[in-house]
């Protein structure tokens, strides 16, 4: 008999939740015995406080614009990600081509980047979805072009035999084996939008957790600024978690492993 949900999780994750309660007493405890000061690491109940007091500020303002720049810019990634990894795999020459710009594109810093943005595109959210774009494409791409290129060459001998052509091989073969290296790309791809979006609202955003955090932390206020740090890290979770559960049902459904 298979055991409740509830009792599964508790007994996958049961010391995972014992090790981090553990971690939040022992973080309370070291900052009321004072010796860390408060200003540098607040206590977690002052963090949870401040996110309760600035609830309507932080849910109601600023991640609802955190959660627009994640949402555009992820869409965007997904969208010419899985065209251009297509492209790719069909065109040799493409591959040639396009491959080597992406690569470069990895290796010039965000924050350098950041201001050329806001150059281009003003302090608007289309600055700060090119900061997302730029971090969430390339896992999306490279996972997308591995999964294409892993096609099972028994069944494709066997589809060539009867007349396939080109599109239905990879329709038919190609697509569905790409299927699980495509979900892990969307699951880097989600966690790296909530991270390209704090930055490009930190260094050029007039609304935001990032600018939040940023404002925050220049006057010092330490509790808000951690209360939002903890909302951007839960959003995190919580679209990664989003992702494995359509993965989750949308490979059961096809009968494909994950």
């Amino acid at each position: 008999m298979r055991r409740p949900l509830s009792k599964r999780w508790v007994h996958d994750y049961g010391w995972f939740l014992l090790l981090v309660l553990l971690l939040i007493i022992t973080w309370e405890s070291v900052v009321r015995l004072d010796w860390v000061h408060s200003f540098i690491i607040p206590a977690p109940t002052s963090i949870a406080l401040a996110l309760y007091e600035n609830r309507y500020l932080l849910i109601g303002r600023h991640l609802i614009a955190t959660l627009e720049e994640i949402a555009v810019g992820f869409m965007l990634s997904v969208s010419l990600g899985v065209l251009l990894a297509a492209g790719m795999h069909i065109s040799r020459p493409l591959e040639k081509i396009l491959y080597p710009f992406m690569i470069i594109s990895q290796t010039v810093p965000l924050i350098a980047l950041s201001p050329i943005f806001i150059m281009w595109f003003g302090y608007t959210l289309w600055s700060k979805v090119a900061v997302v774009f730029l971090t969430a494409f390339f896992p999306i791409v490279v996972s997308t072009y591995d999964g294409l290129k892993k096609g099972d060459v028994e069944y494709t001998e066997l589809l060539m035999t009867m007349n396939a052509n080109r599109w239905d091989i990879f329709r038919t073969i190609e697509i569905p084996i790409a299927l699980p290296s495509f979900f892990s790309g969307l699951k880097l791809s989600i966690v790296y939008c909530v991270v390209g979006a704090t930055i490009g609202e930190w260094l050029g955003g007039t609304k935001g957790l990032g600018y939040y955090s940023r404002r925050m932390s220049s006057n010092l206020h330490t509790d808000e600024m951690f209360a939002s740090i903890i909302i951007l890290s839960l959003l995190g979770i919580i679209l990664f978690l989003m992702i494995v559960i359509i993965e989750n049902k949308f490979l059961k459904k096809r009968g494909l492993p994950k």
